[in-house]
């Protein structure tokens, strides 16, 4: 065995050695149903896992198939989704779910190329679907798995590109069960992250989020919630009751209307 083949060895055998003694346990880490694999990897886009427990519990109780979700409308979708932001991914599941239900028989591809025609769905997300509902050895790359390549090959670099990781990560995913493997990436990624200044830092690909109180994300998402709680509102009412600039509500509205997230029917808003 060569140094490098060696190299990779000891970090396959450091993650395995981590993950045997500090797993996390969640929800969806003991399901087998595609289903439920789709709906937490779309839940866990850009939120944590401790926000995303209990919505995930919730979601799967109302809607426990593609059919109960496809059959369900919008409204009772966001309904459901409220407290974890970002409501278009709502919106792209509930798409999702019909585009399924009518195109594959209710049944979720298996292959990667196929799962990126569905809405919301992109490279990676496609890849982690794959790997965790059909344990097949994908290569994807997303936060907690970049900080654990960044820590352990590129510890001193900066502005480290996805595509000098990606060839490590293809090099050392576990063959025979990739589900676990990205499992154990991922909990050691959350620890380096408790443990040191966050490695993704030395990403070409980090981006600091922006602040939510005051921002647009924070307005739609009140928009969203105040027509979920009251009903359909006449346009100038519902920017009154938020109380915000009159002119950025009503460019955000615009917006939500051009998503599909609201509708306006003459001067009535709805979901």
């Amino acid at each position: 065995m060569d140094s490098s083949n060696h190299k990779l060895a000891l970090f396959q055998h450091s993650i395995w050695n981590f993950y045997a003694l500090h797993k996390r346990d969640f929800a969806w880490r003991h399901v087998s149903d595609p289903y439920q694999v789709v709906v937490s990897e779309i839940m866990l886009q850009q939120t944590q896992t401790y926000r995303v427990q209990p919505k995930f519990d919730q979601f799967i109780d109302i809607f426990p198939t593609f059919t109960a979700l496809a059959e369900s409308s919008l409204a009772q979708v966001l309904t459901v989704w409220q407290g974890l932001g970002y409501n278009r991914r709502a919106k792209f599941l509930h798409q999702l779910a019909q585009m399924v239900v009518r195109e594959y028989g209710g049944v979720v591809p298996s292959e990667p190329a196929l799962l990126q025609t569905l809405p919301g769905i992109g490279k990676a997300t496609a890849s982690s679907i794959v790997a965790f509902a059909f344990n097949k050895p994908t290569v994807f790359i997303e936060t907690n798995i970049r900080a654990v390549f960044i820590h352990s090959f590129f510890h001193d670099c900066q502005a480290v590109h996805d595509n000098e990781l990606l060839p490590l990560v293809a090099a050392t995913v576990d063959q025979c069960n990739p589900r676990e493997w990205y499992y154990a990436l991922m909990d050691y990624g959350v620890y380096l992250k408790k443990m040191n200044p966050n490695p993704s830092r030395n990403s070409k690909h980090h981006v600091v989020q922006s602040k939510f109180e005051g921002s647009d994300r924070q307005i739609r998402g009140m928009i969203v919630r105040t027509i979920l709680e009251r009903g359909a509102l006449e346009k100038e009412h519902l920017i009154a009751v938020l109380d915000k600039d009159p002119y950025r509500v009503r460019t955000i509205i615009d917006q939500l209307c051009q998503e599909q997230l609201i509708k306006l029917d003459g001067t009535m808003i709805s979901i």
